[in-house]
């Protein structure tokens, strides 16, 4: 798949923009992106097209579904026997994706004017890290996936697809549960930036998995008409609604030219949430680095 190969700046010109003031001395107030990955980055479910089209199919699937809305099974649970149902290869599972994975026709714009702004972007996803990182290597290019940060669940494949194993980040029910990530870098992490100020946070999602994550940002963004926005509206949760990243990028750079006007970078944001703190202290530069090197799939023999 074809990709922009603009260059990209590097980290010393990046850190050159966020360290600059403009000319009436005030400082421009750091801003820090989280994101969800299935129907928001990219408006499919990774695991749907794999279990639709090569697992356990779309009516199992969707039974299966229904069964962690009720309650009557944990999301792990069914998740483990989703996966288990793939017998592929990686390599055929993935032909299935790129061929029927489509992005945000704006994110790539939207990640490079992140990249371009030193604004890190880092993805908290229920997925699996290996699928998520080479999806993003395909459709983005390696040079940007790589400056993506990726918190998500690992993945024990083997070499012939007869076993697809998700390597859970956490021991309970959720398998990866997203507040107990963000606790546990809080341990080794700051709220400030490393220049005295406070980032503003941005959450960015689409559904039923980001609703732990609403009430916990500084700017809420939910898509358009799908589950995450009617939370909002049924518990008065402030949001900002978009159709694609061209709508959240424009929104950002209005509410930074807000932040600069009403605080000139100082103090707390002009959108401050103290809840929003677990995830400035997720965003320190031990916690959520900008570049990540990752180690390969774990793959078992066959």
């Amino acid at each position: 798949m074809p990709t922009d190969t603009t260059l990209l700046p590097t980290s010393s010109e990046a850190n050159m923009r966020v360290n600059s003031t403009n000319e009436s001395g005030s400082r421009k107030r750091k801003i820090i992106c989280f994101s969800d990955f299935d129907g928001t980055i990219f408006m499919q479910d990774t695991g749907h097209v794999l279990f639709d089209n090569l697992g356990c199919g779309p009516e199992r699937r969707e039974m299966l579904d229904e069964q962690i809305k009720t309650g009557e099974r944990s999301f792990r649970d069914v998740s483990e026997e989703m996966w288990g149902s793939l017998h592929v290869p990686f390599d055929d599972g993935f032909k299935i994706m790129e061929k029927t994975l489509e992005m945000d026709p704006d994110f790539q714009s939207f990640h490079k004017y992140c990249i371009g702004n030193n604004i890190p972007f880092n993805v908290i996803s229920a997925g699996l890290k290996p699928i998520l990182r080479r999806v993003l290597d395909t459709f983005l290019g390696e040079d940007q996936s790589a400056q993506i940060n990726i918190v998500a669940n690992d993945a024990r494949i083997a070499d012939d697809g007869s076993e697809w194993k998700p390597i859970w980040r956490h021991d309970n029910e959720l398998g990866h549960d997203k507040a107990l990530s963000v606790q546990e870098a809080r341990k080794e992490a700051k709220l400030r930036c490393e220049d005295g100020t406070i980032p503003l946070i941005v959450f960015i999602g689409d559904g039923v998995s980001d609703l732990p994550a609403a009430r916990e940002a500084d700017v809420l963004f939910a898509r358009r008409g799908l589950r995450l926005e009617e939370y909002c509206i049924e518990n008065n949760i402030a949001y900002i609604p978009y159709d694609t990243f061209a709508d959240i990028q424009r929104e950002i750079e209005r509410i930074s030219q807000e932040d600069e006007k009403k605080t000139a970078g100082q103090g707390l944001p002009a959108r401050f949430n103290p809840r929003a703190n677990l995830w400035r202290r997720v965003s320190s530069k031990t916690a959520v680095p900008l570049y990540t090197p990752e180690a390969p799939v774990a793959r078992a023999s066959a």
